[in-house]
């Protein structure tokens, strides 16, 4: 298959190895990917905000980015289900808002190949076993994007269950927000605390060496407050665990925001 990567903006600054190991990973199970640099923010910032008019140029800029290409591409992944929920869920939401009949369409027709990259792997690809090598314990936590909005369910775990070397340990209130939302841990900065402070302590207990997920958002919000903890899990991407074999593993110093960072 022919598939596009659209990084996201926080991987582009903040984990750009998480970016990395997604190529890495597909072009492994032997597909290719394209990289399109006109690529920018999806509008998520602004659409969870509840700034639809404000989003509605972003969201115009990333359909005209994509729809031009999808007679020549399979999919496009974005390693984030937060960003890949906001194109699917959101996108057309904006256009409707802004009584854009033809953006709308558009829209529509971006998102219905627009995946997230467990999606992508189980349900495109047909793949759970991907060759990957992780001889550490991990605890997997469902970002609520992922889980509410896309709805990916077991996908993750299947693809951590089937990693070589691996052992996954239940997370405790797994289903709980970590307590990042964007702009809401800025503008409600004490609550926002108080649950990744819970957040923490649930990973903590699990006695994993890792705390794993599919958004690197949520990764950098809770192994921000592992690392001031002085907590030892450390936080990676999912798309890192599955990218690492025994010929190529993980690099610890390639977690986000843990203590080897």
């Amino acid at each position: 298959m022919r598939i596009s990567l659209m990084t996201t903006c926080l991987v582009d600054v903040m984990a750009p190895d998480v970016a990395r190991a997604t190529v890495t990973l597909l072009e492994r199970l032997g597909h290719e990917v394209v990289f399109d640099k006109r690529q920018t923010c999806c509008g998520q910032m602004h659409t969870n905000t509840g700034y639809y008019t404000e989003a509605a140029p972003v969201v115009r800029s990333f359909v005209d980015t994509y729809e031009p290409s999808l007679d020549s591409i399979d999919a496009i992944v974005m390693p984030s289900g937060s960003c890949a929920g906001c194109v699917r869920d959101q996108h057309q939401l904006v256009a409707q808002h802004e009584g854009d009949s033809e953006l709308e369409e558009r829209a529509a027709a971006v998102s219905a190949k627009t995946y997230e990259l467990s999606e992508l792997l189980v349900d495109v690809l047909k793949v759970t076993d991907v060759g990957a090598y992780f001889p550490h314990s991990v605890t997997y936590h469902p970002t609520c994007h992922s889980m509410r909005v896309l709805k990916v369910g077991a996908r993750p775990v299947k693809l951590l269950r089937a990693v070589e070397g691996i052992e996954v340990r239940n997370l405790p209130e797994s289903d709980t927000c970590c307590g990042f939302g964007g702009t809401f841990s800025v503008k409600n900065d004490a609550t926002s605390d108080a649950m990744v402070t819970d957040k923490a302590a649930n990973v903590v207990s699990t006695g994993a060496e890792f705390v794993v997920a599919g958004d690197a958002s949520c990764l950098m919000n809770i192994g921000g407050k592992l690392r001031r903890n002085g907590a030892a899990p450390q936080s990676v991407h999912l798309a890192q665990i599955l990218a690492s074999t025994r010929e190529e593993p993980f690099v610890p110093s390639q977690t986000i925001l843990g203590r080897a960072s």
